[in-house]
């Protein structure tokens, strides 16, 4: 196997890895941004998930080959609205961010785990039959080197997770929305006296960040795992969050933490057609995504700068 041939076995499979993880830490960037410091990332994940799974099963005679982007919508939608409990927690009743964000975690478990026994009658739910399925770009994959491994056998929402990576980062550096969410992070009070309404900036941050990692949790099972179970979603959260404290806060560094991320994720699945690993333990490569994540943070999480009032609660009025 050639230098090429190792490439193109594994950069399909890095980035089909890392698009819920960009999606996921997408949300976590604009969380933290505006100052609410977001631990139930792998929650807001599961319930994604959960919901994705349970709307592509009910509904996927009745919408046929759109059941896969509406079970992602359903999932936001859901996910958003779940936010609120970590929003209302951390914003209104300035509960600790990190006990809330923890007890998200524990929440959407036991909800989609509890369900699913009710509904299925079962620890896991059926199989889907409408999931994402690979494709190849029609022109680009035909480009000699480039398309055999960024256009071929691909799934369209890593391109999908890519494309949105900028967008939040024009959104956020571009626009007075943006201004706006940032300066409720950096300095709410300043923010308060200019009449931005903290708590509304701080609310839809919290929402965001919940249909993201609704989306990525949704992405991650119609994808990789086909159906929900207690285990489906495992630590893939804690890396989105690992992702935005590796990208410094920033959407396109997230974006290439989580990238990393998948690569590291992807060697577990490619490693056999690899001579430089076909030798190595399985168990060493399974572990590999979470080696890399703690070491990223070690080396890097001194020099990252978070937002100035992340994790601290605002009470209006008290300047």
């Amino acid at each position: 196997m050639n230098f090429i041939d190792v490439l193109q076995s594994i950069i399909p499979q890095a980035l089909f890895f890392a698009a819920p993880l960009i999606f996921t830490a997408l949300g976590g960037v604009m969380s933290e941004r505006s100052g609410i410091i977001n631990i139930g990332l792998e929650g807001l994940m599961v319930m994604g998930a959960f919901v994705g799974i349970v709307f592509n099963l009910t509904f996927a005679d009745t919408f046929g080959s759109a059941t896969p982007w509406l079970s992602i919508l359903a999932a936001m939608v859901v996910s958003a609205i779940f936010a609120l409990t970590h929003a209302v927690a951390s914003i209104t009743f300035r509960a600790d961010q990190v006990v809330s964000g923890v007890a998200i975690n524990f929440l959407a478990l036991g909800i989609g785990v509890f369900l699913t026994k009710q509904w299925y009658d079962k620890g896991q739910t059926d199989m889907v039959s409408r999931p994402f399925y690979t494709k190849d770009v029609w022109i680009l994959s035909d480009i000699p080197i480039l398309g055999g491994l960024f256009f071929s056998n691909m799934y369209i929402t890593s391109y999908v997770a890519i494309i949105l990576a900028f967008v939040v980062w024009f959104v956020l550096f571009k626009t007075p929305f943006g201004l706006r969410l940032r300066s409720v992070g950096e300095h709410p009070m300043a923010a308060d006296t200019n009449g931005i309404n903290v708590y509304g900036m701080r609310y839809v941050a919290v929402m965001l960040s919940g249909a993201f990692g609704g989306l990525g949790g949704a992405v991650f099972a119609l994808t990789i795992a086909m159906n929900f179970s207690q285990s489906t979603i495992v630590g893939q959260g804690f890396m989105a969050l690992a992702a935005v404290i590796f990208g410094k806060w920033h959407p396109l560094g997230a974006m290439g933490a989580a990238i990393f991320f998948g690569f590291a994720q992807s060697l577990s699945v490619v490693s056999s057609g690899i001579p430089l690993l076909a030798d190595v333990p399985q168990v060493f490569l399974l572990i590999a995504p979470y080696v890399l994540t703690i070491l990223a943070l070690a080396g890097f999480i001194g020099r990252a700068e978070a937002p100035k009032s992340l994790g601290e609660a605002y009470i209006k009025g008290n300047r």
